[in-house]
């Protein structure tokens, strides 16, 4: 009887690695603005993602992010940030404390927003949109590249802050560096779909949203506009463009 041969255990693992590498999403983060963004991250399930939390992006800069099958969480971008070399500091806007964002701090707003929950499978739909739910303080699009389905763009490409209303607007040295939300501005159940305005059918939009859907059609205008907002693709890298200039 020939000899049996052993179970090809390199060849498994090299499978099993492989299969990693494909479940991984990968995003790459572009700085298209003509100053520095320090882009935040943040997980919401306990799943980690590369990038430690936060850094600086020069204008032109790019950077590739990967996270596992199954994430879910956020980017953003802060802006008019000081640290030192220790990462101690803050900015003017979308700041969370610190240069790498500590765990389980989000960007006070107001905020714009790229928000995801990555498939545990190439095969699964990725959901993504982009929200200005927490106000605008600088252009972002989500494009997404190798996937399947729909696979829409989401974005803001207009500069909401040249046109914010001045009852929302938030200035540093005289210009205006972000636009908050009517919620975050005015805190009643109509602009924050709370209370009796809880629901789709009793939260509709305002002035104010229909303001920034009008600016940023493809971006979450107030809490129940999922609608045109929230995207879904399989498979898919993503290109995350702050400042972008085209859809």
């Amino acid at each position: 009887m020939a000899a049996m041969h052993k179970p090809p255990y390199f060849l498994l693992a090299l499978f099993m690695f492989k299969a990693i590498v494909v479940s991984a999403t990968q995003f790459t983060l572009q700085n298209n603005c003509d100053y520095t963004v320090w882009p935040g991250t943040l997980s919401g399930n306990g799943v980690a993602i590369s990038g430690d939390g936060g850094f600086a992006l020069t204008p032109g800069a790019t950077i590739q992010l990967s996270a596992p099958g199954g994430w879910s969480g956020r980017f953003w971008g802060r802006t008019g940030c000081n640290f030192d070399e220790s990462g101690n500091g803050s900015c003017k806007t979308g700041d969370c404390g610190a240069l790498k964002c500590p765990k389980g701090a989000g960007g006070v707003p107001p905020v714009s927003l790229v928000e995801f929950t990555i498939g545990n499978t190439k095969d699964q739909k990725d959901f993504y949109d982009v929200s200005l739910v927490d106000g605008y303080n600088v252009g972002v699009g989500v494009r997404p590249t190798g996937g399947s389905g729909d696979c829409q763009y989401a974005g803001c490409i207009a500069d909401l802050n040249v046109n914010c209303p001045k009852e929302l607007q938030v200035t540093d040295t005289g210009s205006v560096v972000a636009c908050k939300s009517a919620c975050a501005q005015f805190n009643t159940p109509e602009y924050c779909c709370t209370g009796e305005h809880a629901t789709p059918a009793t939260c509709s939009p305002t002035q104010y949203s229909k303001m920034f859907k009008d600016a940023c059609p493809t971006a979450y205008s107030y809490a129940y506009d999922d609608a045109s907002s929230t995207c879904t693709c399989s498979g898919s890298d993503y290109i995350i463009t702050f400042c972008p200039t085209s859809s």
